[in-house]
């Protein structure tokens, strides 16, 4: 969006006409604005006060030409520039009332009781376990050769673990295992070039050398795989030893936590099949696998943007329930979340980039009335 446009924005929202989004787009500008200010933004501000604020926001236009910060249509842009304080905004606005910004810190009074010392979010980080069980702590690492197994060189480079498999190697299949702890997740490239990454409280095992017919790992919790094409070998995905997944060579992502209600497989490029028993479903791009207790069922059209998210580094709340949203708090930030007495019905809207602090988030918990209290890493929500 250019200069000229992002202003007619503005008109078009002081006469009315804006669209649901373009609407929580110019307000969460005010927002950055007036917290610029340690200013009191709310939503039902007077038309005065908004059109002073509407003045500045076109002067500064007019300056920067283009600002970057312009972009609704891909709010994850937006979030970035602008900070968690503006996305906040994004997920609150729905709710009603306002939103007290200072120097881009929650200063609510419920996030000021409740956070003591507040919660970083997660990092890359995970444990990989060699095949004669010495575990590497990848967190520390600094870059180059790990580790040799069966003639492969494991390399660590910036954040990624890498196999070599151009060594003669032994001929014999050893496994290895890299797992995520809660508030962690990382890449790696496995031997035939395929490229996984794991989200946080999650486990892939694999061969140190694929041999054989075909290509086999293991996966639980969530992983995106780019397949690296080999149309001799099959790659074949083992989720939570209950279900496997088929591929030649394909894009797609294995959600798989135990505290789901169903393991989902999300294709987005290529083609793959589900298996469960003698149960087979068939996915085209686009679409996704639901395996529940029920058997296996196939979504014809998956939401794409939120199964990408995670790897993308952004929270999607789309549509999320209280419980939906806090299961993702909950691995990000390591902590353990307890209901003291039922779960409150709410919904959220909106997406926030993961590298915020926890306060962050409960700033949103505290603009959709959910009470609730810290302690340590525990989140108590309250009745």
């Amino acid at each position: 969006m250019n200069a000229m446009k992002a202003k007619e924005l503005i008109l078009r929202y002081n006469q009315g006409l804006c669209t649901a989004e373009e609407k929580l787009l110019v307000e969460a500008w005010e927002a950055e604005l007036e917290a610029s200010g340690e200013a009191y933004v709310n939503l039902s501000r007077s038309g005065e006060l908004k059109q002073q604020v509407h003045a500045r926001l076109i002067a500064l236009i007019d300056r920067e030409e283009e600002p970057e910060a312009v972009r609704p249509v891909h709010r994850v842009h937006f979030m970035r520039r602008w900070g968690w304080a503006a996305a906040v905004l994004l997920l609150a606005a729905g709710i009603g009332g306002g939103l007290l910004l200072k120097n881009r810190q929650p200063s609510s009074t419920v996030a000021k009781e409740t956070v003591k010392v507040d919660i970083a979010p997660g990092r890359p980080g995970a444990v990989l376990t060699l095949a004669d069980g010495t575990q590497v702590e990848l967190d520390s690492m600094g870059n180059g050769i790990i580790a040799t197994q069966q003639g492969a060189d494991v390399r660590l480079n910036n954040g990624q673990v890498q196999y070599d498999d151009t060594a003669p190697g032994t001929g014999k299949m050893v496994y290895n295992t890299m797992t995520t702890p809660r508030g962690r997740q990382f890449r790696i490239t496995l031997p035939d070039g395929t490229k996984v990454w794991l989200n946080a409280a999650s486990s892939l095992r694999f061969p140190t050398a694929f041999l054989g017919a075909d290509r086999m790992v293991e996966v639980t919790g969530e992983a995106y795989f780019e397949v690296a094409k080999d149309v001799n070998r099959p790659f074949n995905v083992v989720v939570n030893n209950t279900a496997t997944v088929h591929v030649l060579g394909t894009h797609f992502n294995v959600n798989a936590y135990g505290d789901e209600d169903a393991i989902r497989t999300t294709l987005l490029e290529g083609s793959l099949e589900m298996q469960q028993g003698e149960q087979r479903a068939l996915l085209k791009p686009g679409q996704q696998a639901q395996l529940a207790a029920d058997g296996i069922k196939v979504a014809a059209e998956a939401d794409i943007d939120k199964v990408m998210a995670r790897k993308n580094g952004i929270f999607n709340f789309e549509g999320a329930t209280l419980q939906q949203f806090l299961l993702q708090v909950e691995r990000w930030y390591d902590i353990d979340v307890v209901y003291e007495k039922g779960i409150p019905r709410v919904t959220f809207w909106g997406k926030m980039t993961r590298d915020i602090p926890l306060s962050g988030l409960l700033v949103v918990l505290e603009k959709s009335n959910v009470k609730f209290k810290l302690e340590g890493r525990k989140l108590t929500i309250l009745p």
